[in-house]
């Protein structure tokens, strides 16, 4: 159909006829191909809006998902070409860990220790005036021993026990101390408390363990 014909067609044209369907038959075929065309995009912009905006979500969620497996896969792969230098490390720091237990007196040293420090205040020419037990402090991995001490003597006899008490093969640490000058004396008053803290057997852990159950049991 010539192009003249179709101008022609759509001039002559009543578009006020457009909502009255029953009439599509006699419409011209270029209004037809409009209204098809029209159709068509519309039908196209909805399947879009509906389905293809669908699938690109879809899409971008198996694109994050890739991603992460990507990531995961990346560290998995340097762990696994590093995994023999992991496994040193891990003796190393088990080897470490167990030096450092055996800093930890048991329940039976303690009172060596106790004479360790003694021994100390007194090398340093230091008065003692108390040196006693604490009650234990039951920690979750460890068992809290406080000592606490009250020795005579000056400025730098406390600095030497200090120091000595600092130097000793057992983990002991020093807290809370209190320098006091009583009254009609020369010799200084250091009061202070010392910890040490000593490793849970095997044994508390199971008396631990079945007092739990035990507390468990006779709850109704």
């Amino acid at each position: 159909m010539a192009l003249p014909t179709l101008i022609k067609e759509l001039q002559s044209f009543d578009w006020n006829n457009l909502s009255d369907i029953e009439s599509i038959g006699v419409w011209p075929g270029v209004v037809k191909f409009i209204l098809a065309a029209a159709m068509f995009v519309v039908c196209l912009a909805g399947g879009f809006w509906f389905d293809i905006r669908n699938l690109q979500a879809e899409l971008s969620r198996r694109e994050a998902e890739e991603t992460a497996l990507r990531i995961e896969f990346e560290q998995k792969a340097v762990l696994a070409a590093n995994l023999e230098e992991y496994k040193a490390q891990t003796v190393e720091m088990e080897n470490a860990f167990s030096e450092l237990l055996r800093q930890l007196p048991s329940r039976t040293e303690v009172p060596d220790l106790v004479d360790d420090v003694t021994e100390t205040g007194l090398g340093a020419s230091l008065t003692f005036a108390r040196i006693e037990l604490d009650s234990e402090v039951e920690l979750e991995f460890y068992i809290e021993q406080p000592i606490q001490v009250e020795v005579r003597g000056n400025y730098h006899d406390f600095g030497t026990f200090v120091s000595g008490v600092a130097s000793l093969p057992r983990i002991v640490t020093l807290h809370d101390f209190e320098i006091t000058a009583p009254d009609n004396r020369t010799a200084l008053t250091m009061s202070i408390t010392a910890k040490t803290y000593r490793y849970r057997t095997e044994e508390e852990e199971q008396q631990e363990k079945e007092q739990e159950e035990a507390q468990s049991a006779a709850t109704p």
